[in-house]
């Protein structure tokens, strides 16, 4: 089934976050660290590169980059959100949304996962969950 797909590439500044320190508490990251990254990733700049369903995503922020390339419907390894190995499945959600659900690759943990979607109105929304806490950022072209 052919569908069209939304268009995810630029480069994004986010706007808003929410509950992004709750979800690091959930992940057991220590006070410490979580500060650093609750500071460091308070102004991250996401560079998204897309062909077709394939999609290279590079999130910049003071203390790292992380660079990702999946396509939608295959299983690729990353990394979670603090920093362990995960093997993850990306998949169409709806027409302008993919959800992926990660799987470490080892040790035990929260159940974790993520969205990034399109909205009408041309922002992208990304969600990060660790079980029943769910981290939401909004980001807008530049």
């Amino acid at each position: 089934m052919e569908h069209k797909i939304p268009d995810f590439s630029g480069t994004w500044n986010m706007k808003n976050s929410e509950n992004f320190e709750d979800l690091l508490k959930k992940l057991g990251v220590n006070v410490m660290l979580r500060k650093i990254a609750v500071k460091a990733a308070s102004r991250p700049l996401v560079e998204i590169t897309q062909d077709r369903e394939t999609m290279s995503i590079k999130t910049s922020t003071t203390a790292r980059t992380t660079n990702i390339t999946f396509t939608v419907g295959q299983e690729f390894t990353e990394a979670t959100v603090d920093g362990r190995p995960c093997t993850s499945f990306p998949c169409w959600e709806t027409d302008s949304k993919i959800s992926c659900e990660q799987t470490l690759l080892k040790g035990e943990g929260p159940k974790t996962s993520w969205t990034r979607e399109i909205t009408n109105d041309g922002k992208l929304i990304l969600t990060m969950r660790a079980d029943d806490v769910v981290c939401t950022r909004v980001y807008e072209r530049q």
